[in-house]
């Protein structure tokens, strides 16, 4: 049963504040801190009630009420798929303030299908079919309810700053990122025809290793192209008595996961990053029956357009191998599909940007309150609005979202902190969020200022 956004009760009591260093705008600190109750029952009010990429009608609807009721002109359902089943949920919030640039800003909303183990209070415990059918539990689990909550407080903020700003402001609540395919389907539909195309587009993420109350950012290149690839080995079934009269592809199966870890540790430089996953592995219905075929789902992820070719020439290669080797004959070879709708470029943050931004925050923050974040192998299809020239500056920064002392807990105990995406992670929501609206609000006034 999914939970009601205006029936979860809240408490805040137990929010946990980090004291940030920002007395250089204290007008900015009182509207923020005046908001940030109320932002915070929204933000656990999102944790409670998740949903999956693909489906956000819910989050949608509550993000373009928020914006609409700070003055924004909202337009919704904005994003077309190649799958006619899949609504555009992507919300668009366009604010005009005479003559001047245009900024983009944009907030991910999708949720993922994990099963909430943090024992918080407001915790999800969604269940729902994934477009497969398949019955699982939702969890916010990458922090995209950090974000929209984030976005709902510059939105507001920034509307009732307009006397310090001039240009077009644009919210952007953006679906299913984490089917890297919704920014692309909102620029299918046309987002840069409904706005004028932006001088500069500006995202955040919360990052799990930081600690509340810091910004880091990435000058270049900072997130990793990602491609999906699905991966059929077909065999052939029999009774799990009578292995001697099959082609047992769960075998293969395993001997091909093994098999493609030598792609980066033996055919891939070590100064060309690249990583190889494999997701999901489905075959089989019971013990005593050899299944007939094996389903993985794979991402690959890659800085370098010749490494991620290189890459998924030897996933088929060695797919095929291992079948020839293994007697299955031509017609039941296995089938290696890239899925080129799930692509995603690399995200390169324009290093002018970056380094303006970056002394914006420290006046806002202190530079104490600023690293310099390293790159990583994830993908981002916020990389997709800076086209792929990069010929719209961009920048995409990372939000502190845990607890110092549970850091110093954890590197004591020599535990890793729970990551984006596991079932554990758990916000720190109240400094989180701050920091989230102080950061974007500065970088977005500083783009815009009179």
């Amino acid at each position: 049963m999914r939970a009601c956004f205006r029936c979860v009760v809240f408490s805040l009591a137990a929010a946990t504040t980090v004291q940030l260093a920002t007395a250089q705008n204290p007008a900015v600190d009182s509207r923020v801190d005046q908001e940030l109750p109320s932002l915070v029952a929204t933000y656990k009010a999102l944790h409670a009630a998740p949903e999956l990429s693909h489906h956000e009608d819910k989050t949608a609807a509550l993000l373009a009420t928020e914006l609409r009721s700070a003055g924004y002109d909202v337009t919704e359902h904005v994003g077309k798929y190649p799958n006619p089943q899949w609504q555009g949920h992507g919300i668009v919030a366009v604010m005009k303030n005479g003559a001047g640039p245009t900024v983009l800003v944009r907030a991910d909303m999708d949720a993922l299908p994990v099963e909430e183990a943090t024992g918080l209070p407001y915790a999800s415990h969604v269940r729902t079919k994934n477009d497969a059918g398949v019955d699982v539990g939702v969890m916010h689990a990458c922090g995209h309810d950090i974000h929209v909550t984030s976005l709902i407080g510059t939105g507001k903020l920034l509307a009732s700053m307009k006397d310090q700003w001039h240009g077009t402001l644009v919210l952007i609540g953006q679906p299913s990122e984490e089917m890297i395919d919704g920014a692309k389907s909102m620029l299918a539909d046309g987002l840069y025809a409904r706005i004028p195309k932006p001088d500069y587009a500006l995202a955040l993420h919360d990052a799990s290793e930081v600690e509340a109350g810091k910004i880091g950012y990435t000058s270049g290149y900072a997130l990793a192209a990602s491609n999906a690839v699905e991966v059929t080995i077909r065999g052939r079934g029999a009774h799990g008595s009578r292995p001697e009269v099959s082609k047992d592809p769960i075998v293969l199966a395993a001997e091909f996961i093994m098999a493609i870890q030598t792609i980066v540790s033996r055919e891939n430089s070590p100064f060309d990053p690249a990583v190889v996953t494999v997701g999901t592995i489905h075959g089989g219905t019971k013990g005593n029956i050899i299944p007939d075929e094996v389903k993985m789902q794979l991402t690959v992820s890659s800085y370098k357009s010749e490494v991620r070719d290189r890459v998924l020439k030897a996933i088929e290669r060695i797919t095929k191998g291992i079948a020839t080797a293994a007697g299955i004959p031509a017609d039941r070879e296995p089938i290696v599909e890239v899925l080129q709708d799930q692509f995603t470029p690399v995200t390169y943050n324009n290093p002018e940007l970056t380094r303006r931004l970056v002394e914006v925050w420290k006046k806002a923050l202190g530079a104490d309150k600023v690293d310099k974040a390293d790159p990583t192998m994830g993908g981002e299809d916020f990389s997709e609005y800076s086209l792929s020239d990069h010929s719209i500056p961009a920048c995409d920064f990372h939000i502190g979202a845990v607890d110092p002392a549970k850091i110093t807990e954890f590197k004591k105990e020599g535990k890793e902190l729970p990551s984006l995406h596991s079932s554990k992670f758990a916000p720190v929501a109240e400094p989180t969020i701050r920091v989230g609206i102080i950061g974007m609000a500065s970088a977005v006034l500083e783009l815009m200022k009179k």
